[in-house]
């Protein structure tokens, strides 16, 4: 259904569902603002796709709002002297979507197909599992020997999202052995909701399932409607009309206020973990130049955009001090100053070639990113470059981000860690191994960034770990990997009758809706 159709029907009342007057039924309405690519839990790895994730299955563990690893299909699990073998125990009565019990073979499953179609987060144990690496010891019981010391290797499974094996199997064929067809269309998990509707581009709903392991109350969410949307219109139109229950976190400031002085309605400001970054080629003209990275570098308002555009901290590097000990303390904020900007231009080897090309990319649509992206048109055009806006859907800012030829010089970034751990920030975005994604569009490609990446996963001493951590912040800021724009500070609206939103820092985690009670009649 065409979005503007869908919220014509909405404001007629002739979208019943989402009537919350009209059923029993607790139905949160959602607004994101980019598309469900996939939810399929091999391959998901943006914001929406863990969105989805998180909600349909569920892993080995999960995590708190403090960060800390918790139980979740097991209840216990111990850990070899030479941290190689992580033994886990599946917790009694768990089932999948189907009634079935969650089992050890069904996790053995879940990472071999994982690692087969290498995809998603699969990136992350390269050279650490392979399909030999995880056994079924009995039915509750399931065992991995790492090929390496991964220190991190624990505060990644969250991620390891649980699938049905049976049911996966029954669905493969000669051509498709792994169910890629059947399960980047439905839902074979353990979690707490289950696909029922998904209509590309526009919405997705997701149903309780009533056999969900950690149980229900009665202000439980019943239903998730996710509607699809960056027309900053059509949200306040659907606060307008009492229907949205949680906005998405990217909306515009005047968005926020706007809804904020609706009845019924609050806007809730919390600190995060994500970083929003011009995230600069390093293999792409003119960013390939050190000196032209700074000159960016230096002529970003960073004071207009934290104040008018995005709220949010000051951020000095690649990963915010979220995690303390590895956090380096001692970097300098970076400052506005177009004369600075300018003698880097002067010294780079683009220096007296007539007006420098330089693309901007950003997401379509989102009005605070374009607004970003014509601040530094208006700074970078009076230091000697032609900067040329380039907005794109999201999906295909990710298709672009796959090769380095085909990345922009400059792309508007949010990021955030993917799991609990300093190593989230620095292999995810700057490690060789992981260059391909929207998450890596620097493709920093360093040899030195790599090893001191390797070396600080591969040591179980802490405060070697840390020293590294600081080490690499130092040499990223030194060579401009980034402009580090700030550290976001979220905001989204929420219906009164919403509660119990708790951030956590792994991306998307917070939007377990399981976790989140309707507190009206």
């Amino acid at each position: 259904m065409n979005i503007k159709h869908f919220l014509m029907s909405l404001l007629l009342g002739t979208v019943p569902f989402l009537s919350f007057s009209a059923q029993a039924e607790n139905v949160a309405t959602v607004n994101v603002v980019q598309i469900f690519g996939t939810v399929d839990p091999a391959k998901i790895n943006d914001y929406t796709e863990y969105m989805a994730g998180v909600n349909m299955y569920d892993a080995l563990t999960t995590l708190d709002g403090d960060g800390a690893i918790q139980p979740l299909l097991a209840d216990s699990w111990e850990v070899s002297e030479d941290t190689l073998t992580y033994t886990f125990h599946l917790k009694d009565g768990a089932t999948f979507q189907d009634g079935s019990p969650v089992e050890a073979k069904d996790v053995v499953y879940s990472v071999r197909r994982l690692l087969a179609l290498n995809e998603g987060p699969s990136y992350l144990f390269e050279g650490v599992l392979d399909e030999n690496s995880v056994t079924e010891i009995d039915n509750n019981t399931v065992e991995f020997k790492l090929n390496k010391i991964y220190t991190p290797f624990l505060t990644t499974t969250p991620i390891l999202f649980v699938i049905n094996s049976d049911a996966a199997m029954e669905n493969m064929s000669d051509d498709d052995p792994w169910s890629q067809d059947f399960l980047a269309n439905n839902s074979l998990g353990a979690g707490a909701f289950k696909l029922t509707s998904w209509d590309r581009g526009a919405t997705m709903t997701m149903e309780r399932y009533d056999g969900y392991h950690l149980g229900w109350d009665d202000q439980a969410i019943d239903k998730v409607r996710f509607i699809v949307t960056h027309e900053e219109a059509t949200v306040k139109a659907l606060a307008a009309a009492g229907e949205l229950s949680m906005s998405s976190d990217a909306q515009a400031i005047e968005t926020y206020d706007a809804i904020g002085k609706m009845d019924g309605y609050r806007i809730i400001s919390y600190p995060t973990a994500t970083n929003f970054y011009l995230k600069l080629n390093h293999q792409a003209s003119p960013t390939d130049d050190v000196d032209i990275r700074k000159a960016i570098a230096y002529a970003t308002d960073y004071d207009t955009i934290r104040s008018a555009l995005l709220p949010g901290e000051p951020l000095a590097g690649p990963m915010p001090p979220v995690f303390a000990g590895a956090y380096a303390d001692d970097l300098e904020l970076p400052k506005f100053d177009l004369e600075k900007a300018r003698e880097h231009v002067e010294k780079s080897s683009y220096a007296d070639s007539g007006p420098i090309d330089v693309e901007i990319m950003f997401v379509a649509g989102l009005a605070f990113e374009e607004e970003i992206a014509l601040l530094m048109k208006a700074n970078l055009d009076q230091i000697g470059f032609n900067t040329i806006l380039k907005p794109e859907p999201w999906n295909r800012m990710t298709e672009l981000a796959a090769r380095a030829e085909t990345t922009p010089a400059i792309n508007e970034v949010f990021y955030g860690a993917t799991y609990p751990s300093p190593d989230s920030f620095f292999f995810t975005q700057y490690h060789s191994a992981a260059q391909g994604t929207w998450a890596s569009m620097e493709w920093v490609l360093s040899d030195e960034v790599d090893a001191l990446i390797d070396e600080a996963r591969g040591t179980a001493d802490v405060d070697r770990q840390n020293e590294i951590y600081k080490q690499l912040q130092h040499i990223l800021v030194d060579n401009q990997s980034d402009v580090y724009l700030l550290t976001q500070t979220s905001q989204q609206a929420f219906s009164n009758c919403m509660d119990g939103f708790t951030w956590v820092p792994m991306q998307s985690f917070e939007f377990n809706f399981h976790t989140m009670k309707w507190v009206c009649n």
